[in-house]
């Protein structure tokens, strides 16, 4: 006859198989990642899954059209958490940055695309209203809008706050799909506005000691100069930012001298600019927070990088920290901005290349 203790130890083992099995099936289904909500096939977007998401994005749209950042949108919610979302609206502010605002509108673009529901194109041409009100005079956007004071008024060409929105009113202006349902006087307004962004990202250009270089992170609203944001990004050359402006130059149709001549001069300066014979490595360290550090490592067949800041002036590659006391190497910064932050990257090799002898050929550019 078996033995007692086989018995508990058969129970035990049953209780381990049964109990997380029963606790997750009880978990609240998280639903698709809101990172990647733009990267499902065409056909997914006329779900019940994507019609459900599409209606999260209208709870967290504001009454002027633009959405607040940072949050995952394609979450499950009760009652109660849409009604504070709802309530959450009337204090968070709207904004461009991190992908905000712009990302919600393509996605509600092609659920209207597949579903016809009147409510998300209806959501989709507030958002443009927003956009187009958000613009500055001279063609620039702000990081916020309505405009939040500090250094989220620059022109923010930050991690693709202007261009992300650029490149979209562009497909508007263009009747691309899914955007064509969009009317005429809409159109008219987004080629406009695109036509007076594609002027001050060449007013912005900087110049470093006589050459025409690439562009800061945020400029200046009204004298058009390199400016701090945060205490880590001082005014400087940015050589991850200035990749998504080159490639938005290059989609330009049948580009005039001065578009040819910009870019030219910013893949020149990222040709002088490129790091040689180094990488960035994640190195195990159990007495560092979340136990992991970031260093540099010398790798001589290693694939050019490029600093995210270079001081205007030297054209040094620099790395700062919340102190804003530039330093000339990774190690020197604290810790908690080394592994918080993107100071170094292979940014522009695609651009280089690829893409640059591409468009070089296609319109035949010396």
């Amino acid at each position: 006859m078996p033995s007692k203790s086989k018995y508990i130890y058969v129970l035990v083992t049953i209780a381990l198989i049964i109990i997380p099995t029963i606790a997750q099936a009880q978990q609240k289904p998280s639903g698709p990642s809101w990172r990647g909500i733009l990267r499902h096939p065409t056909e997914w977007y006329g779900t019940e899954e994507a019609v459900r998401i599409a209606d999260n994005v209208l709870l967290y749209q504001h009454k002027n059209g633009g959405w607040g950042k940072n949050v995952n949108m394609a979450k499950v919610f009760d009652d109660t958490e849409k009604a504070k979302i709802i309530e959450e609206t009337k204090t968070v502010q709207t904004t461009i940055d991190n992908g905000a605002t712009f990302t919600q509108m393509r996605f509600l673009a092609r659920v209207y695309q597949a579903s016809n529901a009147q409510r998300f194109k209806d959501s989709f041409l507030l958002g443009t209203d927003y956009l187009l009100a958000a613009q500055y005079e001279n063609g620039g956007w702000p990081q916020f809008y309505p405009i939040r004071k500090g250094y989220y008024q620059h022109i923010t060409f930050n991690d693709g706050a202007m261009i992300g929105v650029m490149s979209l009113l562009r497909d508007i202006s263009q009747e691309k799909e899914p955007f064509a349902f969009v009317d005429q006087p809409r159109r008219d307004r987004a080629a406009t506005a695109i036509n007076k962004g594609l002027e001050i990202i060449l007013k912005t250009q900087i110049t470093a000691n006589g050459k025409q270089a690439a562009w800061c992170a945020q400029h200046d609203r009204e004298t058009l100069l390199p400016v701090k944001a945060r205490a880590y990004e001082l005014p400087s050359i940015s050589g991850s930012e200035s990749v998504g402006i080159v490639r938005y130059l290059m989609e330009v149709e049948n580009p005039d001298a001065h578009i040819i001549q910009s870019i030219k001069s910013a893949l020149s300066w990222f040709e002088r600019s490129r790091l040689l014979g180094i990488v960035v490595e994640r190195k195990a360290d159990s007495t560092l927070t979340r136990g992991y550090d970031r260093i540099v490592v010398k790798k001589p067949d290693a694939s050019p990088m490029w600093g995210r800041f270079y001081d205007i002036e030297s054209n040094r590659a620099i790395f700062v920290g919340r102190d804003s006391i530039i330093k000339y190497n990774l190690a020197e910064i604290e810790h908690e901005r080394r592994i918080g932050y993107s100071y170094l990257g292979n940014y522009a090799t695609s651009l280089l290349e690829k893409e640059y002898p591409a468009w070089k050929e296609k319109w035949q550019v010396d």
